[in-house]
């Protein structure tokens, strides 16, 4: 098939539309000997050739396009989808190193579903105190919202955007978890179980884990709901060569008094009310697997402490920004609003 819309520079007009209507893409690619990609010549090309005086027998050396958009093999699917919406792109040539084409991709095979087989694990050994009475009989993440238990949610948002692999490190009431998801066939997932002795704070479980996973995975609290595209954040992970990912929220606060800026007993400036923006921790998280290493055996540790060692040692940690909906179901404040906001956000 690709051969088929690959031509060389010395082609004629009628070698173009040959490749260009076996190819069915409206376009063929122009290379070298080697394969190596100079250009690409569209129908809408030759058209204007010929209304130009060209003639089916002339070459194409001065009418093909010689900057051609192209993507190397190592491209961000997410990243691709949105320029090629913007620049109006349907076919796509992948090329190597080298700049030899490999392939080409056309936009909707782009935009269909992809599979991850990253590891998501969802951290569900909470014991909800604070939303008590309600979790006096139910873990949290089984607490109902929109009428289905939160951890539902969790999961249909992951496999929305193409993640099937969860771990789930339960502790209280685990049984309650594990007799409604199972081993997840029934959602179209794979769910394995870690299971805490003692409370492991959000990051200790991690050292838990029967296999390391072999490539970046999620870490998330089982008490968010949120619309974050999570393959979006895998790749930005992947993008920015991080080690650690941090999914931070802009939590805004109004100080409720005048404040009075002073140098030494001299007022300078004194204002009214102010706000302070911070970014604090979303409770979403991707790391590579060699961070499992900073993590002690079998101990209570928390996220914050792994992000500061790490930081310690100059291992690249980032952020990764969160402006989709995204509430924490810690209090009974929230769990109400959550079931206020379902319908409106999750359209069920």
């Amino acid at each position: 098939m690709l051969n088929e819309i690959l031509i060389k520079p010395d082609s004629t007009i009628i070698d173009a539309l040959r490749a260009i209507d076996k190819g069915a893409m409206k376009i063929a690619f122009v290379v070298d000997e080697n394969n190596k990609l100079l250009g690409s010549i569209s129908d809408g090309d030759i058209r204007r050739a010929l209304l130009k005086g060209k003639n089916l027998h002339d070459r194409i050396h001065d009418i093909y396009n010689k900057k051609p958009f192209f993507v190397y093999d190592n491209f961000y699917r997410n990243n691709l989808i949105q320029t090629c919406i913007e620049k109006k792109i349907y076919n796509i040539p992948v090329v190597d190193k080298n700049k030899k084409i490999v392939k080409v991709i056309t936009f909707d095979e782009l935009v269909k579903s992809k599979k991850y087989s990253n590891k998501i694990v969802l951290m569900l050994g909470g014991l909800g105190t604070r939303l008590r009475p309600l979790t006096e009989n139910m873990p949290k993440p089984m607490l109902k919202v929109g009428g289905k238990p939160i951890l539902e949610t969790i999961i249909e948002q992951f496999k929305k955007h193409g993640f099937e692999n969860f771990i789930f490190c339960v502790n209280y009431k685990a049984e309650i978890i594990k007799d409604y998801f199972k081993d997840g066939k029934d959602f179209g997932i794979n769910i394995e179980y870690v299971y805490e002795d003692k409370r492991m704070g959000t990051a200790g479980a991690l050292s838990l884990l029967k296999e390391r996973p072999k490539e970046p995975f999620f870490v998330m609290n089982g008490d968010l709901l949120t619309t974050v595209n999570f393959a979006y954040m895998l790749e930005y992970h992947f993008e920015n060569k991080a080690v650690a990912t941090m999914g931070v929220r802009e939590y805004e606060y109004q100080v409720p008094f005048g404040v009075v800026n002073t140098i030494g007993n001299e007022i300078f400036s004194i204002e009214e009310k102010p706000k302070q923006k911070f970014f604090v921790s979303a409770g979403i998280y991707v790391l590579n697997p060699e961070t499992i290493d900073y993590i002690p055996k079998n101990e209570y540790y928390d996220m914050p402490s792994l992000f500061e060692k790490m930081i310690q040692e100059k291992k690249n940690t980032i952020t990764f920004p969160i402006k989709e909906y995204w509430c924490d179901i810690g209090r009974i404040e929230e769990f109400k609003k959550a079931n206020e906001d379902y319908k409106r956000i999750f359209g069920e």
